[in-house]
């Protein structure tokens, strides 16, 4: 029996595609619909055997769901709660996939307050710079964590079927507060995609660019990997969490500042103290991240005691 009989995806990408190619492969869905500004991009996904059909407006996507996933750009969010809201069914449970949280929550208190024991909002921590349904996988979410930020007003049940949603994808699931999440990816998720879009739209503007980009190897590929990402969802992002986001790029500044200094005065010392304690740092995360998703069970369920230190 499956999980979800009928799954409604609003924004079938790389995200949405994933989490309904995932649950087709484990048998947890019956039905997926698409629904989303484009034709093309939904008939594409159709072809491609990640939704069974298109709905052409809300009140046939809505006509019996059972789970909804909104996995579009953030800054959509409002408009689309607003449109979904006078079909949605009483028994509907209505999640999403987006990076941040504050500001999704904030429209289901606006625009879904009848249903708001079934809004259960969620964030995937997944993904790859390559993004549209063409870049969907069954696999993209093993052994990555999906962030479960409840709201009061949520239904146990609702939580636990959401959990349980994202355990089947592969996903183990931390809950999270809102705030904390928010405060947490400014730091680890928005300010790296913030500063390589940066580089590379600095690099890019000079008038030897060509030069520079002809000699750019390895190092620079993996620092500038995340910059070929959707434009459009990380506009959203930072724009969304800008508040957060702000602090953590004048820290940077400040860092960057000492290191400016260090360079100017010739402090080789304390540049390759700085250097040596940002290394042992890295190398301890890429030691404690390999251990976690080789002793992880794939469907785990655990509680963030201090989301801030991870």
């Amino acid at each position: 029996m499956p999980l979800i009989d009928k799954l409604v995806v609003c924004g079938v990408g790389l995200i949405g595609g994933s989490f309904a190619l995932a649950l087709r492969n484990k048998k947890k869905v019956g039905r997926v619909v698409g629904i989303g500004r484009s034709k093309e991009s939904l008939e594409r996904a159709q072809a491609l055997g990640v939704i069974d059909e298109i709905a052409p407006d809300w009140a046939s996507a809505l006509d019996g769901a059972d789970f909804v996933l909104l996995a579009m750009p953030v800054g959509q969010t409002d408009a689309v709660m607003e449109a979904m809201a006078p079909h949605l069914q009483a028994p509907t449970i209505v999640t999403d996939a987006g990076s941040t949280k504050r500001d999704v929550i904030t429209s289901a208190y606006h625009r879904l307050d009848a249903h708001l024991s079934r809004v259960v909002p969620a964030h995937p921590i997944a993904g790859t710079e390559k993004s549209g349904v063409q870049a969907a996988s069954a696999r993209l979410f093993r052994g990555k964590r999906t962030v479960v930020t409840p709201l009061p007003e949520n239904d146990p049940a609702a939580v636990e079927r959401v959990r349980k949603a994202w355990q089947a994808c592969g996903a183990s699931v931390v809950d999270m507060v809102p705030q904390d999440h928010d405060r947490v990816f400014a730091a680890v998720s928005h300010l790296p995609h913030l500063l390589a879009f940066g580089l590379v739209h600095e690099l890019a503007g000079r008038a030897n660019a060509e030069l520079l980009f002809s000699h750019a190897a390895s190092g620079f590929r993996d620092f500038t990997r995340i910059a070929a990402s959707h434009p459009e969802m990380w506009r959203d992002i930072c724009l969304a969490n800008r508040q957060a986001l702000v602090g953590e790029l004048d820290q940077y500044l400040g860092e960057l500042a000492l290191i400016r200094s260090l360079l100017l005065s010739g402090n080789g010392s304390r540049l390759e103290q700085l250097f040596e304690e940002a290394s042992q740092a890295r190398t301890k995360w890429g030691e404690e991240l390999m251990k976690n998703v080789t002793s992880q069970p794939m469907a785990g369920t655990e509680q963030a005691v201090n989301p801030a230190a991870r």
